[in-house]
């Protein structure tokens, strides 16, 4: 079940005894167990209707305990058991149910009475879908699957962030916004509680009016070093020497290590050569992400930037950095001076 059909259940006062929350959008699993509380407790009788239980310390008794107690003036009793090691694939062990425990567990989520909502919340992407709790509880209730926003569901969810402070931003804003946040990059880890915190900034800057530009975000917005990287070759393909430069040297005076930028400089270099090569092949870009593996945003930043190089300007491009590579690690010449002698010729000279 994805969230969407999860919250017309719960606005429906529709809902199973058991659930299992998890995937990577952890504000999503935040905002979704609010809803639920919301819907079905009293704000009077919270203390008695509403149990909020750490997952890394909890054992099977409190767990029983919090669900055998009837609701007090009220349908349905909630329980959250927050952070759950035991179905996260790859986690470590909590301290409080042991293998037997676990057993029993397995047990009594299939006998749940109609009055309890027990919601089990999963940090991070993956969870161990073969084990019997996991099969148990998708039975007797359901597991709901919180992957990061994406599209309209995304482009909504900022703009009303933005609203929220009395604010306008139009859709082309919207969307650099999104890129610039770098929330789908493949190492990121960002969430929505990080790009709410990038508004919020971005709106108490703006005080003098309501509309949102460009500019606002440029000069507020925290970037990451992928980020940064990418407006870099941005700047490059653009043959804009000048900004290329600016940006470069931001990322130095930031304290980024030279090796490291120029690494990641191959990095998108090796990446749109790829692309290149395998579109002249005649793949379509579906078949062509299949064979290099990047996520979806960061696939279509390679194929953007491609169309700016030929094959033959993207080898010689990754030649002068292998150049660089060798002096910085052989010569005593600057790194600072390296790595802006290595922009230049990318700008000028491939």
């Amino acid at each position: 079940m994805n969230w969407k059909e999860f919250k017309s259940k719960v606005e429906g006062m529709d809902v199973k005894p058991v659930y299992l929350f998890y995937g990577e959008e952890v504000y999503m699993i935040d905002y979704m167990t609010r809803l639920v509380k919301n819907q079905f407790i009293d704000e009077r009788f919270e203390s008695l209707n509403y149990v909020l239980l750490d997952g890394e310390s909890v054992g099977l008794d409190n767990i029983i305990d919090a669900c055998e107690t009837l609701p007090f003036m009220g349908e349905k009793k909630l329980v959250i058991v927050k952070d759950f090691p035991y179905l996260e694939r790859g986690g470590a062990k909590g301290e409080g149910i042991a293998a037997k425990d676990l057993k029993t567990l397995v047990k009594y989520v299939q006998e749940l009475d109609s009055y309890v909502c027990l919601i089990f919340t999963v940090k991070g992407g993956d969870v161990i879908k073969s084990s019997e709790l996991y099969k148990a509880i998708k039975s007797a209730g359901d597991v709901v699957e919180f992957g990061k926003l994406k599209g309209m569901d995304l482009n909504a969810w900022v703009e009303n962030k933005f609203n929220s402070f009395n604010k306008v931003i139009n859709r082309s804003n919207i969307q650099y916004f999104i890129q610039q946040s770098f929330y789908f990059d493949i190492k990121s880890q960002k969430t929505l509680y990080d790009l709410e915190n990038e508004i919020n900034k971005i709106c108490n800057y703006r005080t003098g009016g309501r509309e949102i530009t460009k500019e606002d975000i440029d000069r507020v917005m925290s970037k990451s070093l992928e980020m940064n990287i990418f407006n870099l070759l941005n700047a490059i393909s653009a043959k804009n020497g000048q900004e290329a430069l600016r940006l470069f040297n931001e990322l130095y005076i930031a304290n980024n290590p030279a090796l490291q930028i120029l690494h990641m400089i191959v990095r998108q270099l090796r990446n749109m050569f790829s692309y290149k090569v395998l579109k002249e092949k005649g793949y379509s870009d579906k078949e062509v992400n299949s064979k290099m593996g990047l996520k979806e945003f960061e696939f279509k930043k390679v194929a953007q930037q491609s169309k700016n190089f030929t094959t033959d300007q993207l080898e010689r491009a990754l030649l002068h950095c292998l150049e660089t590579d060798r002096s910085l690690k052989t010569s005593p010449m600057d790194e600072r001076l390296a790595l802006e002698i290595l922009i230049t010729n990318l700008c000028y000279k491939i």
